[in-house]
């Protein structure tokens, strides 16, 4: 089915998402637990980083089996180490088609081809692992976050409350689902699973992650004082957590903590130097302050960092001015206006490639196919960073017997989008059903 779209404003953004950085695995001494013997993924997770670390033990299936599967589980972990994820890959494979009821096996497979982007693969391990153990957190957990990973919210949402009825002391389920309650709005829900998270994790450093998102959920509920408590707490478990350092820094700032702020903003920096938001926060607290010349290297920094950074552009404009450098100061001021001109047409052809897009999918919709094609055409023409309407407009393409034409706009949405699972899936019925 066509798919329509909304514009997304870009003034509801507070700041631009960091992005998550890819998962790294690490293998953790073997505890006992009251459960059966399983596979645990604990994941501290900071607003840029995810930490995933995974304790793997063998099916309990005959003392033989058991040794040989975890022998071949660690040498997997070995593998990954050292960084040869295809021989890992290759490795689980063999041990999953020796053992087809293998879950920790699929389990690990999966988690691996999930950082690798590959999500029908991924999917696929995972929901056969479930379906071998439907009662086992770590398998719903590591399904959670794969259908996350994959776009995919909804589902990850249902993977997280089953990890949490299995397992209600499963930390990093709660986080999780604590998370994607917190990423659709539904705040009030999500508060008592980062809650029960904390309480589990006690004051590990894997627990400053729920007390940063806690933080988040009280920022957007006014609760300042509440949020400014959460980024401490955070700050304290885990030094190094530059987003939350940068977010407490702007909570003390509403609280007219001036020199808290500015503190926290030069902890930010100090452990993410390489984040623009970090240095443009930075920069204009120091303007604020009337330091412009201390303000200069951090705001330019951010826009060298960041070229479209209208925030870091405008303060950076300032602060020369303030700082005597004139000619500095208007160069700086004609990027701006010529960056502010870009964004206005590119927000003016994003409008209407939007409408031109609703309008090939009513077009679509009725029938009128040829009509469709004409209008995701000059839909992406307008908008063709658009991967959505760049995907109507292959799905036509096929559909109205273009089949070299299509393959290759699909081809374009998944390099542009590797985890667009409906593109991947699209692609490979294309090029099954092309003659060879």
């Amino acid at each position: 089915m066509p798919r329509s779209f909304t514009r997304y404003s870009q003034g509801n953004r507070r700041h631009p998402e960091r992005r998550e950085k890819s998962l790294q695995f690490a293998q953790r001494t073997l505890q006992e637990e009251s459960r059966s013997d399983s596979l645990r993924r604990d994941a501290p997770r900071g607003r840029a980083r995810f930490l995933v670390s995974l304790a793997m033990t063998a099916l309990l299936a005959g003392a033989c089996l058991a040794a040989a599967q975890t022998g071949s589980l660690d040498q997997a972990w070995s593998l990954l180490a050292k960084g040869q994820r295809p021989e890992a890959i290759r490795l689980l494979h063999e041990m999953i088609d020796a053992n087809p009821r293998d879950a920790e096996a699929r389990v690990l497979l999966g988690s691996v081809l999930m950082e690798e982007g590959k999500g029908p693969e991924s999917l696929a391990q995972l929901t056969e692992a479930v379906r071998l153990r439907p009662d086992w957190a770590q398998a719903q957990n590591a399904l959670g976050e794969a259908f996350k990973a994959f776009g995919d919210p909804e589902a990850a949402r249902k993977a997280f409350e089953k990890a949490v009825e299995c397992d209600p002391r499963f930390a990093q389920a709660q986080i999780n689902l604590g998370l994607v309650l917190t990423e659709g709005g539904e705040l009030s829900l999500a508060v008592p699973h980062l809650n029960s998270s904390i309480q589990l994790l006690g004051q590990r450093p894997e627990a400053a992650y729920p007390h940063y998102l806690l933080a988040k959920i009280y920022s957007e509920q006014a609760q300042i004082s509440k949020a400014a408590a959460e980024l401490q707490q955070a700050v304290s478990l885990q030094p190094d957590f530059a987003e939350a350092w940068s977010d407490l820094g702007s909570v003390r700032k509403t609280l007219l903590d001036d020199a808290g702020a500015l503190a926290a903003f030069e902890k930010a920096v100090q452990f993410a130097p390489n984040d623009p938001v970090a240095q443009t926060r930075l920069g204009s607290e120091l303007l604020g302050q009337g330091k412009a010349h201390e303000a200069v290297p951090h705001l330019e920094e951010a826009v060298r960092l960041g070229a479209e950074n209208q925030s870091a552009l405008y303060n950076l404009h300032r602060a020369l001015l303030l700082d005597g450098h004139t000619q500095e100061a208007e160069a700086v001021k004609q990027r701006l206006n010529d960056l502010l001109r870009r964004q206005d047409q590119a927000d003016q052809n994003a409008v209407a490639g939007i409408q031109l897009n609703n309008q090939g999918a009513a077009l679509e919709k009725a029938g009128n196919l040829p009509g469709a094609l004409e209008k995701y055409r000059a839909a992406l023409e307008r908008y063709p960073e658009h991967v959505g309407i760049r995907l109507n407009f292959a799905i036509a393409l096929l559909r109205l017997g273009y089949r070299e034409q299509g393959i290759s706009e699909l081809r374009e949405v998944v390099r542009r989008d590797p985890k667009n699972l409906s593109a991947e899936k699209a692609l490979k019925e294309a090029l099954a059903r092309a003659p060879r």
